[in-house]
């Protein structure tokens, strides 16, 4: 099942909120999610060249309501702070990308979490792609909906093709996972193009992948991702209190207070509305195929086109 989950909303929020909520407050949030032996195990575990100015964050959206390990990862995003540039970028790494796991064997990417959790999607990251991962937040998709809603919803465009797809998944994430049934009647899709959605029509939205390919799921992830970040720059302090509690709930992250203060100062001052954004693999080098019963449909791509094309769109000419 493919809920959701562009945590890009996990960081863009988590991040932008901490500059204008109010230091005490935000620090004791972010203080309760903050896994202390983590971020050193990471710190004392770095000892690969860093490119000055940029921040790789590796966001983790879950497919279930655990944060742990024992649920997938249906969603893999890797956001690129470039500080020096006034940049921001975001990767979109498509879940069914085949990968060697380290201690186990070649799958799709999405069973890494469940293994073993962050420490084995990241040494994934490192093994098959080159990229070091120090910092991350997984979010599960309990918030996404309780933050739509916060924000007023989310503007997206709908094709037509799409309206019975989405209205099937109203049903399902009205039903198992909205939490203000009491409060918000169900209401379903009944015209295509441009228009604000609620919380769990959003996540229905994001939940759309029979239409089309597994990248058009993916490019609407990033299309509910930016609108997202949008809405939350129009938003003040109180909507930012609100969106603290909402994802502090369902998030676990290695950046410390401290950390994250400076990186949401980062982010609010780049004010980047324009985010760019690449989908690995590479359209003109990956096949998708199916494997065989156990496997299923995977994605293998071509290593180097892919990852000199990967590490140019994050470090630009000082790539590693």
């Amino acid at each position: 099942m493919s809920y959701f989950k562009k945590i890009v909303i996990g960081l863009v929020i988590t991040l932008s909120l901490i500059i204008l909520a109010g230091f005490g407050f935000v620090y004791s949030k972010l203080n309760s999610i903050y896994v202390r032996d983590e971020a050193v195990k990471s710190e004392q575990d770095s000892n690969e060249k860093m490119v000055e100015g940029i921040t790789n964050i590796l966001l983790v959206g879950i497919d279930g309501r655990y944060i742990d390990k024992g649920n997938r990862s249906d969603s893999v995003m890797l956001v690129t702070i470039d500080s020096k540039n006034k940049d921001i970028k975001i990767t979109s790494i498509a879940r069914d990308t085949y990968v060697d796991i380290p201690g186990y064997s070649t799958e799709k990417l999405t069973h890494a979490y469940a293994y073993e959790g962050i420490d084995l999607l990241k040494e994934v990251f490192k093994v098959n792609f080159d990229i070091k991962i120090d910092k991350y937040i997984a979010v599960n998709f309990v918030s996404f909906m309780d933050i739509m809603d916060e924000l007023g919803g989310v503007e997206v465009n709908i094709d037509k093709k799409d309206i019975d797809e989405v209205n099937k998944y109203i049903d399902d994430c009205y039903e198992y996972y909205y939490n203000k049934k009491d409060e918000v009647k169900k209401e379903y899709i009944t015209k295509s193009g441009t228009q604000r959605l609620n919380g769990y029509q959003a996540l229905a939205f994001s939940r759309i992948r029979y239409t089309d390919s597994a990248f058009a799921r993916d490019n609407r992830h990033r299309e509910v991702a930016q609108s997202v970040y949008k809405e939350f720059l129009k938003k003040g302090p109180e909507e930012y209190k609100k969106c603290a509690d909402i994802l502090l709930e369902n998030t676990k992250t290695n950046i410390s207070p401290i950390q994250m203060l400076n990186l949401g100062y980062t982010v609010f001052n780049i004010n980047d509305k324009d985010i760019e954004q690449l989908q690995f693999p590479l359209e003109e080098h990956r096949n998708g195929h199916i494997i065989n019963d156990k496997k299923g449909w995977v994605l293998e791509w071509d290593k180097e086109p892919n990852i000199k094309a990967w590490h140019e769109f994050i470090y630009g000419n000082e790539n590693k």
